[in-house]
């Protein structure tokens, strides 16, 4: 069965209705499917199952009640309503499903093994569709999952009951961290997370508040964090804010593409930012005279959206604060732009996501950047003093590739896995991740093994993490992967792993976490030895975080 649809349960039966004269007839067929996408605590709804009824013949029919069997479900007190949608002719199956569009037929808040939800729905003939949609409690544990089917339909004074056939989707549930229109945020995007020292989940993105467009533009880098692995999560804060600098308005300075790293030796955590003042039009000169009702715009990866040097109104600026109380204070922003950067760089910018902590302590954030061509190349830049002195490397592969993620290999070479935009036009064999290899912190770099050959790139950010955890007693750990696990489009969110420094990424070992479409960037953490925690652009959310205990992925 492949990954993008766990299974499709078909239920055919029929329908004689006669009239006295027996002239006229109608049938129906019942069509129950699943799609593998989270249920989401902090949203109303959520997609549980799709009943596709056909009705053929000339007969109207009514329908009055659906039961469902909810056993395999890990508490069912963790689900707060099932609620079950007339959608008419609407079969849409992705982001842009809206209940409220829908008309609602019956719902339930007494969730029992077997229930049954009654209303009332006349159909002529043709296509109709019906959803059930599933609201989870607030206190719902996150690694729960609930299980649903359909067994039952009532048609007029029938009792139709499909025979059971295939298997049920598990739904994992999940957080709705950050939604559309959140905070009045128009747009949250760009998602990393990491784990402290002291095991605080801290989960950075872009605050887009104006629109979804990337740089320039009103935004700010957010920050949520949660003090129980990630059940619930406090207020969210605001980590990086220009305000109005420079005399120009907020719009005009943006801040984006946030990286966090967690200093696992001293406790300090940093969070990198990318700074964009005022606005360089295509030529990259400085546009003057900028105000609230201008509608100028660039950004730094287009045309000469940044350009050479080191000034604000020549180039956008890399930024970085610093908490040394577990992420609820940070240090004014701090900018690395001179002493990191070439001067002849056109851009020099933080890779999303999440930086890490060698073995020696050494901190290590991805970074990216376009050279003295405008050609964009994908580094890494370390500090060996504890975050007071940093140091950029050079390109780590000969192509065009930008966001990248760092891992320690088990030999203490550091791998960078990257986005490699050649892969817009390469979708045969030949497309997958660049990845490279370090031993000297990037002043020599030699292609991985694997290097665009066992990962699809569907020209997407991705996240790479090393976990850390005991196997017989004795110290062993694995890398994971996450990103849209296509090479066209943006869906199928998978996370695959790799018992072999990233050689081979075995097909049994992938979870699927949201097959519909999304913005599709991700980040991976390790909220302890036993959980494995993500935060993913989803389908149902702008910032979902997802966990998962680490024992069950093996097997």
């Amino acid at each position: 069965m492949k990954l993008n649809r766990f299974f499709a349960l078909v239920i055919s039966f029929l329908v004689v209705i006669a009239h006295a004269n027996g002239q006229s007839s109608s049938e129906i067929s019942v069509l129950q499917e699943q799609y593998q996408v989270p249920l989401l605590k902090g949203k109303s709804s959520n997609p549980f199952i799709r009943l596709k009824l056909v009705v053929s013949g000339d007969k109207r029919m009514e329908v009055n009640g659906f039961q469902f069997s909810l056993k395999g479900t890990t508490s069912l007190q963790d689900i707060e309503q099932l609620a079950l949608y007339y959608c008419k002719n609407d079969s849409t199956a992705n982001a842009s499903l809206d209940f409220s569009k829908g008309q609602l037929f019956g719902s339930l808040s007494s969730i029992k093994n077997k229930i049954t939800i009654i209303g009332s729905q006349q159909l002529d003939p043709g296509t109709h569709y019906f959803w059930l949609s599933c609201t989870l409690s607030p206190n719902a544990n996150a690694l729960n999952e609930a299980d649903a089917s359909c067994t039952q339909v009532n048609i007029g004074d029938k009792r139709l009951v499909p025979a059971p056939e295939g298997k049920n989707i598990q739904q994992k549930f999940a957080v709705a961290l950050r939604k559309p229109n959140d905070d009045n945020v128009h747009t949250y995007r760009i998602p990393g997370i990491t784990t402290s020292k002291n095991g605080t989940l801290l989960a950075v993105y872009d605050m887009r508040r104006e629109s979804s467009r990337d740089l320039q533009g009103h935004m700010d880098i957010g920050l949520s964090r949660s003090l129980d692995g990630g059940n619930t999560w406090l207020p969210m804060q605001v980590a990086i804010d220009m305000k109005e600098w420079g005399g120009l308005p907020q719009k005009f300075n943006g801040v984006s593409d946030a990286c966090i790293l967690s200093d696992d030796k001293t406790g300090a955590i940093y969070i990198a930012g990318l700074w964009m003042h005022g606005v360089l039009d295509k030529n990259g000169k400085w546009i003057e005279g900028l105000t609230d009702s201008s509608k100028a715009w660039n950004h730094q990866w287009r045309e000469k959206g940044s350009q050479p040097g080191f000034d604000v109104k020549q180039s956008s600026q890399f930024l970085i604060v610093k908490s040394t109380d577990e992420g609820k204070t940070w240090s004014d922003p701090i900018n690395l732009t001179k002493m990191c950067k070439k001067e002849e760089w056109w851009l020099w910018a933080p890779g999303p996501g999440h930086g890490i902590t060698l073995n020696d302590g050494t901190l290590v954030f991805p970074t990216q950047g376009r050279d003295k061509n405008g050609r964009p190349f994908s580094n890494i830049t370390y500090s060996k003093d504890g975050g007071v002195n940093w140091h950029t490397s050079v390109a780590a592969d000969t192509g065009s590739t930008t966001e990248s993620m760092a891992v320690q290999l088990s030999n203490g070479d550091i791998m960078l896995n990257m986005r490699a935009n050649e892969n817009a036009t390469r979708k045969g064999d030949n497309n997958g991740r660049a990845m490279a290899v370090t031993s000297d912190l990037g002043k020599t770099w030699t292609s991985h093994a694997a290097s665009r050959s066992v990962l699809n790139e569907p020209v997407c950010m991705a996240s790479t993490h090393k976990h850390n955890y005991a196997k017989n007693g004795k110290p062993a750990s694995v890398l994971l992967f996450s990103n849209p696990n296509t090479k066209t489009g943006r869906n199928h969110m998978t996370i695959k792993m790799s018992f072999d420094d990233g050689l081979t990424w075995p097909e049994k070992n992938w979870i699927l976490l949201d097959e519909w479409n999304s913005f599709g960037y991700s980040c991976i953490t390790s909220v302890d030895e036993n959980t494995i925690g993500i935060l993913y652009e989803g389908s149902g959310a702008h910032m979902v975080f997802q966990k998962f205990s680490f024992k069950k992925m093996l097997k």
